[in-house]
Order: C-alpha cells, then structure tokens, then sequence
C-alpha cells in the first residue's frame, strides 16, 4: 500500500502510457494531455499497456 498525505489530489491517466517514457516525459504529458501542472502538488498515475506496470509521477517532481 502506498500512503499519500491528506489532501493531496491524485490523477489517473485513463489509456496506455509507454512505460519507457521518462519523467520528464511523463511530466510533459501532463503538461499537454491532462492540461495540469505536474510541479503543483499532486500525483499522476499511469498504466502500462498489459496493465501489469504502472508508473507514478511525484508530487512536486523536478
């Protein structure tokens, strides 16, 4: 399990993400896709295409 604190707002990407992606990649998927800022406190899931992977960008990652 994997706590988050309180209030934190966690976003999951709906679709398939190459999980070969980098972070800076994924932040800039946030960026343009979901239309948020990936440095503004809040979490962002994405699933890899078997469903077996998934990848978390941090909140208020650099």
């Amino acid at each position: 399990m994997i706590a988050f604190p309180a209030g934190v707002r966690v976003w999951i990407a709906g679709g398939v993400t190459d999980m070969r992606r980098g972070m800076n990649t994924l932040a800039l998927t946030v960026q343009q896709g979901l239309g948020r800022d990936p440095h503004a406190g809040e979490i962002f899931c994405f699933r890899g295409r078997k469903g077996d992977l998934v990848s978390l960008l941090p909140a208020g990652q650099r």
